[in-house]
């Protein structure tokens, strides 16, 4: 049963535990310095949520799409802004159970109050601010606010769209030679190639690999095969590598 969010964010108030995030400084801000790759540059994540969570609620606008997750399923709706005005249109999600009851009744809540949203504001960046953080404003049509701090997405942290690739992970680290660091231990990776069927069809060389994949932490004796974005640093360090990993989902792993 859809229930208004803004009902449980009075009742909470009440006993002194804010669920909604109010707009800080009074009236929305203006929006129209701010453009659409502005909204889906970054992940936007709730200021504060009346329950415990697995992780930050985090709202990301991609491709007319609004993806919610954090929750106990992830939901997603269509999309659409006209200057500072946002239309979301009908919520659907995953149909997994929770065992929290609360989680899952506040999970009913965010999916019916996000189809009434109003209208939008981000403030605190640009698109090129990375330095900053900036904030989103959503308004409802009751009047309540919800806003959400930005995280930039890989994308725009790296300055590049992010290659998918398939590395294996051999399950001992190998010793390494490195100039600063001494007696490096590193993973030893190859790549895995895949068909459209998903049957491996050219593996290879296995080599040392020295950096990180973020995500991902290794454990000595288990073998992974890994799906990564590789991304493409746009001004990396002269001592820096010139990718970075980031850990998309586990395709294998086995104990050794």
């Amino acid at each position: 049963m859809k229930r208004s969010i803004f009902w449980l964010c009075t009742v909470l108030a009440i006993q002194g535990l804010s669920a909604c995030a109010q707009q800080r400084g009074g009236a929305a801000p203006d929006a129209a310095s701010v453009t659409p790759d502005t909204l889906t540059a970054y992940h936007w994540q709730l200021d504060q949520t009346p329950v415990a969570t697995p992780k930050p609620v985090q709202l990301t606008f991609t491709d007319q799409r609004v993806m919610v997750s954090g929750l106990c399923n992830k939901l997603i709706a269509g999309y659409s802004i006209n200057g500072a005005a946002m239309q979301i249109q009908q919520v659907a999600g995953t149909m997994r159970m929770c065992n929290d009851p609360g989680l899952m009744k506040y999970e009913q809540e965010v999916g019916a109050h996000l189809e009434k949203v109003k209208s939008w504001a981000i403030v605190g960046a640009g698109i090129k601010a990375a330095a900053a953080t900036p904030v989103l404003t959503l308004k409802f049509d009751d009047g309540s606010l919800w806003t959400l701090n930005g995280k930039p997405t890989n994308e725009t942290k790296y300055g590049s769209v992010g290659e998918t690739i398939f590395l294996e992970i051999q399950p001992q680290l190998v010793s390494c030679s490195h100039p600063l660091i001494a007696n490096k231990q590193c993973m030893q990776v190859r790549t895995v190639d895949y068909d459209g069927s998903g049957i491996k069809r050219k593996l290879g060389e296995w080599q040392a690999f020295y950096d990180d994949i973020e995500g991902y932490k290794h454990i000595d004796g288990v073998r992974n095969i890994l799906r990564v974005k590789r991304y493409t640093i746009a001004n990396p360090p002269a001592d820096a590598s010139r990718y970075a990993y980031v850990l998309d989902m586990t395709v294998e792993s086995e104990q050794k």
